[in-house]
């Protein structure tokens, strides 16, 4: 039997402050680690309906943004099954509508994949600039870690480029 697909997924816009957090993560994840065959990551940056071809390719999706709900700047979030829809129709940026669109088109290929939107709120998605709030910032390593914790949940592994570092599957999660 091979691997379920899995796809992390980072979205957002780098050029207002916070909204860029998704990409942020991403290009973290990609720069520290190493991954199975069957995960990508990808900065799906604010390409929406763009992303059909990818999102339709896998089984299971990760997707990483900014999550404008109303509580405290810094409050992460995971989102999944039927929280999703109703979250992301209340959004503030184009780019998660056409995520929602996309996610819809996969229905008609038949080929929807199981999706988890994991995000953090945000101080401030309105300023041009390229600098995440210090509040969000300091959340990136947070957002990584629930990456990877979902990415092990799904069955992917993946390996510290750090040397001397180890790796992390689902074998050895469940052994500790």
């Amino acid at each position: 039997m091979e691997p379920k697909q899995i796809l992390i997924l980072g979205v957002g816009n780098l050029l207002f402050t916070d909204e860029g957090v998704g990409v942020r993560v991403a290009e973290s994840l990609q720069d520290r680690y190493e991954f199975s065959d069957n995960v990508k990551v990808v900065d799906g940056g604010t390409l929406g309906m763009n992303l059909l071809g990818v999102v339709s390719g896998v089984d299971h999706l990760i997707v990483v943004d900014a999550v404008k709900n109303g509580r405290a700047p810094g409050t992460l979030y995971r989102l999944a099954g039927e929280e999703i829809p109703k979250r992301i129709l209340a959004k503030n940026s184009l780019h998660q509508v056409d995520l929602l669109e996309a996610l819809t088109c996969c229905q008609a290929l038949d080929k929807v994949p199981e999706t988890v939107i994991l995000g953090v709120e945000p101080e401030d998605i309105t300023t041009l600039g390229i600098d995440m709030t210090p509040t969000v910032r300091a959340r990136i390593d947070d957002l990584i870690q629930a990456a990877l914790k979902e990415l092990i949940r799904l069955g992917g592994s993946y390996c510290s480029k750090k040397e001397g570092d180890s790796c992390m599957d689902s074998e050895f999660v469940r052994r500790i």
